[in-house]
C-alpha cells in the first residue's frame, strides 16, 4: 500500500515538473527578451517636452524601448549627432544645416515638434526702447533695422526671411547681426547695438521686465511655421523600422498629452490648464532644470498627433535654397518621410 501511495506521488511529482518545465521553456525566452535600445538627442528646452514625457512617464518602455537621452546645446548639434550615428533620433528646431544633412541623405523628417501657432507666445519681435519710440511698434517696421540673431542659416533667419515674404521685403532689407549666443543677443540688444531681436517668449519677457524694451508682436500670430520636427536616419528607417514605429508611438501618446495640458484654450481663447498640467509640468521643470514658472512662459504649440506643416517644410528648403544656404537640386519632399504618422 505504501509502495502504491509513493508511486502515485512520484508520477504526479514527474508530471508537475514536466509541466513545469515546458511552461519555462515557451516562457522563459519572452522573459529574457530585452528591450530594443535607442537614442534621442534633445535640448533642455520646453519644446523637447513630449520626448521628457514619454520618458518619465514609461511610453518607450511600454513599447519595449531603452531610450536613453542625449543633451545638446545647440540645434545644429542634434542632426549631425543623428548623421553620425552618435543618437539615433533627434528632435529640435529646423535650420540651413539641418538641410545640407538632408540633401546627402542623412537625416530624415518623421514627425512634427513645436511651431509658432496664432495665440501662442513662443518667439516674439522686441524692439529697444529707442527704436521703439522712432516707429518701431509692429513686426513689418523691422524692415531697415539691425536686427540680433544667433547665426546665419538659424531658425531666428528664417523668421525674418518669412515675415519680409509677409510684408514685401527681404533679409537683404535688415542688417542681421550674428552673435552666435542668446545671452550675446540681449547683450546686444542692451548695449543699442542693434534695433531689435527675435527672442523666445522667456528671454523677451525677462528683457521687458528689465526695461530694456517692448515686445511689438509675435511670430506665432505673424508667420505661422513649423519651427521643429523629429528626424531619424534613412538607414535607420530601412534597417530598424520597427523600432521607428516603437518611438513614434510612444512620442505621439506622449505628444497628446502634452497637448491636452498645455494647448487647451477656453471659449474666450486664454489658455488654460490642461488634464495633468502640474504634473507634466513638473517632469518638464525637472528636465530642462528650470523653475515652473519659468516653463509655463515658454510651453510652445505641437499638434497632438504630430502631424506637419508639409507646406511650410518645402518653404523652409526654398528659402534656404533662394538663400543660398542649401543645395537648389534637393527636392523639398524628400526630406520628409510621413508614414509613420499617417500623413
Amino acid at each position: 500500500m505504501s509502495f502504491t501511495r509513493w508511486t502515485r506521488r512520484a508520477l504526479l511529482g514527474c508530471l508537475t515538473a514536466t509541466l513545469t518545465a515546458t511552461v519555462a521553456a515557451t516562457t522563459l525566452p519572452a522573459l529574457a527578451q530585452t528591450a530594443d535600445k535607442a537614442s534621442v538627442g534633445v535640448l533642455a528646452l520646453s519644446s523637447s517636452g513630449p520626448i521628457f514625457i514619454a520618458k518619465a512617464k514609461g511610453y518607450f518602455a511600454r513599447e519595449g524601448l531603452d531610450v536613453d537621452l542625449k543633451m545638446f546645446t545647440s540645434a545644429q548639434q542634434v542632426p549631425v549627432a543623428v548623421a553620425s550615428g552618435d543618437v539615433d533620433f533627434g528632435v529640435t528646431g529646423l535650420t540651413a544645416g539641418f538641410y545640407n544633412l538632408a540633401a546627402k541623405g542623412a537625416v530624415t523628417i518623421i514627425a512634427a515638434q513645436s511651431r509658432d501657432e496664432p495665440g501662442f507666445p513662443l518667439s516674439a519681435y522686441v524692439a529697444t526702447n529707442a527704436a521703439h519710440e522712432a516707429g518701431l511698434t509692429r513686426p513689418a517696421d523691422l524692415k531697415g533695422k539691425r536686427i540680433a540673431i544667433t547665426t546665419v542659416g538659424s531658425t531666428f533667419h528664417y523668421m525674418i526671411g518669412i515675415l519680409g515674404q509677409k510684408h514685401g521685403f527681404t533679409v537683404k532689407d535688415v542688417t542681421m547681426v550674428p552673435l552666435q549666443d542668446v545671452p550675446k543677443m540681449v547683450a546686444a540688444f542692451k548695449g543699442g547695438q542693434v534695433d531689435a531681436i527675435l527672442a523666445p517668449s522667456t528671454v523677451a519677457r525677462q528683457v521687458v521686465a528689465d526695461g530694456a524694451g517692448k515686445i511689438v508682436g509675435w511670430a506665432g500670430d505673424e508667420t505661422p511655421w513649423q519651427l521643429g520636427a523629429l528626424f531619424t536616419g534613412p538607414k535607420t528607417i530601412q534597417q530598424r523600422r520597427p523600432v521607428v514605429e516603437k518611438f513614434v508611438r510612444a512620442y505621439r501618446t506622449a505628444l497628446a498629452e502634452y497637448h491636452a495640458a498645455f494647448n487647451t484654450k477656453d471659449a474666450s481663447g486664454a489658455l488654460v490648464k490642461g488634464p495633468g498640467y502640474d504634473e507634466l509640468l513638473a517632469i518638464i521643470a525637472e528636465a530642462t532644470k528650470q523653475k515652473p514658472e519659468i516653463v509655463t512662459a515658454g510651453l510652445p504649440y505641437a499638434d497632438p498627433q504630430a502631424r506637419l506643416l508639409v507646406d511650410d517644410v518645402v518653404n523652409q528648403v526654398r528659402f534656404w535654397q533662394s538663400e543660398g544656404q542649401v543645395d537648389k537640386t534637393l527636392d523639398p519632399k524628400s526630406v520628409m518621410d510621413l508614414s509613420f504618422i499617417g500623413q
